[in-house]
């Protein structure tokens, strides 16, 4: 069980596996918004890992379907790698990205530990693209196909195949009129065990859905990775983001969700990932996720 007042924070700067640059500036961007300032005030014993090496995103025309699969190894590589030093004893792990690939690194160092693994993965999209089936090549969008064991084998290698066991995993919030699940997904989805809570089921009942999904997780698994990408908020509430997406949830719903996930003892950590702070040149977005993540991470509420 997790330590609800230790935190162990870890910085991912990387956009190596996005659509452009500017979502490796998001750990210091939130480090500059007084994260870690204002976890502490809310009563959190924080142990700071600090950031990793940065990597920015380059265009890669000699690997158009898995672009910059190499340098995405080599992030996750070095995530594993930390996460695997940082996540001893009974502290939670506060992961900060960072394109969402950076899950699976995390992932990978926490398949090694003994117990069953469940995944909420707090998404606007389903990310089951492979380069099989991608248009974009982006690697941002073929995380939870990775997770699964299907893909570019160089993302697949680390720890169990499939990673996490489908019926082990919650899709949450995702939305597939929001822009940005392809065809394919939605056929591979139709083919899955995977338990899901579309962005339309959440809507304006977050707190219901939410628990609901945790108990299921909860009676299933020794612990539960939480994977939360920003853009599963509706782009009016927040827009720093590679694709933001509207529909989506609302900001009040997915705080609700987010405090109700952070509540479990059995949720081991979380992963935020798809902040552009590129995209964010006052520091609006970033006060704004800073408090949303204090909200939801406060033991004393």
């Amino acid at each position: 069980m997790s330590d609800l007042t230790r935190l162990t924070v870890i910085g991912v700067p990387s956009s190596a596996g996005a659509r452009r640059s500017g979502q490796e500036q998001g750990p210091h961007s939130l480090r500059r918004a007084g994260l870690l300032e204002h976890l502490r005030t809310a009563g959190l014993q924080v142990i700071d890992y600090g950031d990793l090496p940065l990597t920015a995103f380059t265009p890669d025309p000699d690997n158009p379907k898995r672009q910059n699969v190499e340098r995405v190894k080599a992030v996750n590589d070095r995530v594993a790698a930390a996460v695997h030093e940082a996540a001893t004893g009974d502290s939670r792990l506060l992961v900060i990205g960072g394109d969402c690939t950076i899950t699976l690194g995390v992932l990978s160092a926490l398949t090694k530990s003994a117990g069953r693994l469940g995944l909420l993965y707090f998404d606007g999209d389903l990310d089951l693209n492979t380069p099989e089936t991608t248009c974009s090549g982006i690697l941002d969008g073929m995380v939870l196909a990775h997770v699964l064991g299907e893909g570019d084998e160089r993302l697949c290698h680390w720890g169990p195949r499939p990673m996490i066991e489908p019926e082990n995993i919650v899709l949450f919030g995702y939305s597939e009129h929001g822009g940005g699940i392809d065809p394919p997904e939605i056929e591979r989805l139709a083919e899955s065990v995977m338990v899901r809570y579309p962005m339309e089921n959440v809507r304006g009942k977050a707190a219901a859905a939410a628990c609901e999904a945790l108990r299921y997780l909860e009676s299933r698994t020794d612990r539960i990775l939480v994977h939360f990408d920003l853009d599963v908020i509706d782009a009016d509430d927040f827009s720093a983001v590679d694709v933001p997406h509207r529909p989506g949830l609302p900001l009040a719903d997915a705080r609700e969700a987010l405090e109700i996930f952070l509540g479990s003892d059995k949720v081991t950590g979380v992963v935020v990932t798809e902040f552009n702070a590129a995209r964010d040149p006052a520091g609006v977005a970033a006060r704004t996720l800073v408090d949303l993540l204090i909200v939801s991470l406060d033991v004393t509420t």
